[in-house]
């Protein structure tokens, strides 16, 4: 089984600004179901399409199955979601030996900027960079499922 362990942070845009790679991905994502327990989510990149299939989150931890799909499918199966189209830009950071992904979302989500950082095990310890806020691992609102629910935009404490 795939186990993904995952930390989420929040974005110091005046000095992320200031080491932000030129280059970037354009994602798309849409999620099927989502609730405490299992998330479906089809996600675009490019011209590479995939499902992820993740479940409940215990600690740090939680099952990930993600599986390449045809494009056009992908496309389809997005039309099926009734919550909004997570989109975003997506760059990686490397620090110190660790791949850091940060996100700048757009649309509804846009202002949001959350990097986050996948670990080996739940204890590990690693670098943070500068540009590097406040952990929001805990906090529900910055998942990408909940953001297809709740946009950025409608926050009325965005912090």
């Amino acid at each position: 089984m795939a186990i993904e362990i995952e930390r989420k942070y929040e974005v110091k845009l005046h000095l992320w600004e200031k080491v932000r790679p030129q280059e970037c991905l354009h994602i798309r994502q849409a999620y099927l179901s989502s609730d405490n327990a299992t998330t479906v989510r089809i996600r675009t990149s490019n011209r590479n399409a995939y499902i992820t299939i993740k479940g409940k989150t215990i600690h740090l931890s939680r099952p990930e199955f993600e599986y390449p799909i045809p494009y056009d499918d992908a496309l389809q199966l997005m039309q099926l979601s009734t919550l909004s189209i997570v989109e975003k830009n997506r760059y990686e950071y490397m620090y110190k030996g660790k791949k850091w992904e940060v996100d700048e979302f757009l649309g509804s989500n846009k202002g949001l900027i959350v990097a986050e950082i996948e670990l080996e095990q739940e204890g590990e310890l690693f670098s943070i960079p500068e540009f590097i806020g406040e952990e929001q691992t805990a906090d529900p609102r910055f998942r990408n499922s909940n953001l297809a629910k709740t946009p950025y935009e409608t926050w009325q404490n965005r912090s």
